[in-house]
This record gives C-alpha cells, structure tokens and sequence, in this order.
C-alpha cells in the first residue's frame, strides 16, 4: 500500500516531504515539541535514500538528480513557510507594502529551502541506509545552516539545535563546543532512530542505542555539575549590578505627536519606579520613540533629570544621526540623569528591507523603501564594541542581532553582561517573539554571561549565565522586573574549529565505509 503510494511523484516529492518541513516547528517555541524530530528526521533521511533510489525506475525525470533538489526544496519549504511566515506580519504596518505579503509569503521560504535543496541534490546520491551516510547527511545538514547564517546578510534562524531548549542540562555544552557543533550533533541524534531499520546486526544496533543514550547521559550529567558549580559561584560573588528592565508595551506606531511622545516617556518612568539613593541601570527596549531622533528627544531632558540622579544610567534605543552623511544609526545608547549619551553602539546587523534597502538606488525609482519610518536607509556601524559604563563591560545586541552567534564569538574579550533590547511588535500575534527570544538562552550560554533582554511587545527577561530564566515578563505583559546581576567574566567560544572538525572526522568515516563498500 505505501510503497504504491511512494511510486506518486507528486505525493513523494512534494507532498511528503512538505508535510513532514512542516510539523518540526512544533519541535521549537513555544510548542517545544521536541520528540516530534525523531519522527521526522529518520523519515526524511530514509525517504531520501528512497527518492534516489527509484528515481530512475519510477519517477523518470532526467537528470533524475533534480528529484532529490526537488525532495529538499519541499521539506524546506514546509519548514520555513511555516516558520518565518511572521516575517510578513511586518508589511502590514504599511498600506505600501501590503500588496507583497502574498510574495513575500512564498519568495522567502523558497529562496531559503534552496539551502536545504541543494545539501539534498549533492548528498542524496550517496547515501544508503546505514550509519556512516546518516552521518555525512548530519554533516550536510549542518554545514548548510551554517552557510545560511554567513550567505547575504546571513539569517540563522531556527536552528535545529534550539528545538531543545526544554533540557537545560544538555545545553551547557554549548558553551564548550559552539553553536553550530551542537547543532550537527542535534541532527545526528533526531536522525539515528532509523537504525532500527537497518539492515545490520543486532550487535552494532545495540552498540549505536548504547552509545547514543551513554552520550546524552554524559551530557546531561556534565551540564547538572555545571549548572550546580555554578550555584556555589554565584552565592559567593560579591560584584553585582542592580537592574531593572522595563516592558511598555507599547503599539507598533509612527507619526507620533510630541506629546505622545511624552507620554511614553512618562510610562517609562512610572514603570522604571526610580530610587533615586539607590545605583541602577534601568533597560529600555528599542523602538520606544518611534520615528524620532535622539537630538528630537532632548526637548524631554527636565523630565529625565526630574525623576532620575546621578545614581542612574539608563539604556535604550533609538536612531542617531551621523553628521557627516546626514542619514541615521539604530542605536543603544547610555544616558545619564542629565540626559547626556555616556556610550553608544550603532547596530551592525541591520535587517533587509526593514533597516536597508538592497540596491536602493534603483529600488527607490520603483516606490520601493524600507519598511521602518523613513525613504533612507540605515547606516550599518562600522565596528563591533562593547559599551563600558563604570565596571561594567557590556555587550550590545540590538533585535535581531541575538540571532547571531558570531557577534558574540567575535565581542570584547572582557564582556561581563550581554543587554538585547528589541522590538517585536512587528511579529504581531504570530509565533516570532517566542522563537525570538528562545535565541536568548543559548546566547547567554555560549558567552557565559548573564543576558538581560527589554523587548516591546515581546518576551523580557533576566537569564543567567547557564540559560536559566530567572525572571521574565511575557510577551504583551507591562511592567518592570529587578535583580541584583552577579558580573561574570566572559568565557566564549573564540572559533568554529571543533564544528569543523566534526565535520571533517564525519566526511572520513562515511569515505571509509564507501571505500569498503567498494571492495
């Protein structure tokens, strides 16, 4: 019966794999399905070895490799259209843009299920249903979300490592390994189930269960000592920094009047409940003063200086001109009770079409611009610093900036604090912040650092330098939360050298089994 159903291009090559793209985003925020990618993986990879198989006898399309382009395009397909589709809530703001939500709709996940089309078309012909081709497919895989994270402006969104964030203990070793290792060996582990099909001993089955439950074993155990080690530090660090963080929840809006203005500045203040004997840093999100600049905002510094001492440094974003271009930077900056900027950091990883415009003098012809408010495109900042602020040695990270494992690998040697402020009511209702802000945890990880997160409209938090949410304000939810920050020096991942290693011992143990196979 399934085998006559399989013969069906239509339902093999599009449907199927369509089906399963789509049902692993149940596996990450905020369904946390995570048992749902044992199921699907080992689908995948054996429906894989299926398609190449029968290509030529059944499907009869040359060059039969477009089968397995079409087979990945598919499973990409279903897997980014279901989620990214938020992506198009952000056209909505604008009547201008609303005509592209049905391309934007179909374009994005298709240009990015290309990644996973082409790691299927050169890998697919060499694989077989034993251990070492389910390797060199991990290693594909894994190498392709790698690629997706540098190619363009990069966008290394749902990884499949962060469908395990149920499991804190297993996620420590992020810290040692990297992102993208844990990644591969995600894939690796959702992708073994299938052995139960090969056609191998029982032996070498039990050898692989053994070892793959004895692996996760250790790490659970590793990431519990951590995790616990840890608890004893933190009781003993005397260097700590009181915080708030404050969640407005404001709407998504331009055109604001000056008083509206003030009026959110007069919200910011009663949620940040200022004491003024008592040293903080109060953490605002990005996005507060939509529209303005901050030489627009100076005209508020009575209420600022009101409210606020000498005793406070306030964090927030907001766009700040460049005088010798004349457009703006989307910037954090640090003012005191005197409303004067002490640091700033002007984002670098700005968002296509919503901060820049690609290719926008030709664009602009057209009607085109960026989403946000403004025909101009974004200054990009030139270098990657951190934001110093007495002992403090902070590194800035602004929206989606979090999604990107290499601002943190390439900051400050002496970061002790990671603050992502954003703005995230342009996901709307849709499923964006809560996967938005799931990159959070393993930033924090890797960086060993404790991540304080001021997101509008989205999920606010305090996590500590091992992933744990130690407060938080739901995505939608107003109001402040407070903590003593204990200030931890840095310990992060420098380089992607054991990704690449991995990589390479999974290539030559799969080119060792072909070359026996050959004999």
């Amino acid at each position: 019966m399934i085998e006559r159903y399989l013969k069906n291009r239509l339902v093999t090559l599009y449907l199927v794999p369509f089906i399963l793209g789509s049902l692993t985003i149940l596996s990450f925020e905020p369904f946390n399905l995570t048992i749902i990618n044992f199921l699907v993986f080992p689908l995948f990879f054996s429906l894989l070895v299926y398609v190449n198989k029968k290509s030529r006898a059944i499907y009869r399309k040359k060059p039969y490799r477009i089968n397995l382009f079409i087979f990945g395009i598919s499973f990409g397909f279903g897997f980014y259209l279901s989620g990214v589709s938020w992506i198009t809530n952000s056209l909505t703001f604008d009547e201008n843009f609303k005509t592209l939500i049905p391309f934007a709709f179909i374009l994005i996940p298709l240009f990015l299920s290309l990644f996973l089309g082409l790691t299927t078309l050169i890998i697919g012909k060499y694989l077989k249903l034993d251990f070492a081709s389910l390797l060199i497919f991990s290693a594909l895989l894994a190498f392709s979300d790698y690629l997706r994270a540098y190619i363009l402006t990069g966008f290394p969104w749902n990884l499949w490592a962060y469908s395990t964030t149920l499991v804190n203990e297993i996620l420590q070793i992020v810290n040692q390994i990297g992102i993208y290792s844990y990644n591969l060996l995600t894939i690796t582990i959702f992708t073994l189930p299938i052995i139960i099909f090969f056609q191998i001993s029982n032996v070498k089955k039990f050898l692989i269960i053994f070892s793959t439950l004895s692996f996760i074993l250790s790490l659970y155990i590793y990431g519990n000592y951590e995790i616990n080690k840890n608890k004893k530090f933190l009781e003993n660090n005397t260097e700590k920094i009181y915080v708030k963080i404050i969640s407005p929840n404001f709407d998504l809006q331009y055109g604001l009047s000056t008083k509206e203005i003030e009026g959110r500045l007069k919200k910011l203040v009663r949620y940040s409940d200022p004491d003024k004997e008592k040293r903080t840093i109060f953490i605002w999100p990005e996005g507060v003063f939509s529209g303005y600049s901050f030489d627009e905002i100076l005209i508020f510094n009575k209420l600022i200086s009101k409210n606020f001492s000498n005793n406070h440094y306030i964090i927030f974003g907001v766009n700040k001109l460049d005088p010798a271009s004349g457009l703006f930077y989307n910037s954090m900056i640090v003012i005191n009770n005197n409303f004067e900027i002490i640091q700033s950091y002007n984002k670098r990883k700005l968002v296509p079409f919503g901060e820049f415009l690609p290719f926008e003098d030709i664009l602009n012809n057209f009607g085109f611009k960026k989403i946000t408010e403004g025909h101009g495109s974004f200054l990009a900042g030139q270098e990657r610093k951190n934001i110093l602020i007495d002992n403090l040695n902070i590194l800035p990270l602004i929206c989606y900036e979090i999604i990107f494992p290499n601002l943190i690998k390439n900051s400050n040697e002496n970061t002790n604090l990671i603050v992502n402020i954003s703005e995230d009511g342009w996901f709307g209702q849709s499923i964006g912040p809560d996967q938005h802000f799931a990159k959070s945890i393993f930033r924090a990880i890797e960086n060993n650092t404790f991540l304080l997160r001021s997101a509008n409209r989205g999920v606010s938090a305090i996590i500590d330098n091992k992933g744990k949410i130690i407060k938080k304000l739901n995505r939608n939810e107003a109001g402040n939360i407070e903590y003593e920050v204990p200030l931890i020096k840095s310990n992060k991942i420098k380089n992607d050298l054991i990704f690449f290693i991995l990589l390479i011992t999974y290539l030559l143990i799969f080119l060792i089994n072909k070359k026996q196979y050959a004999k």
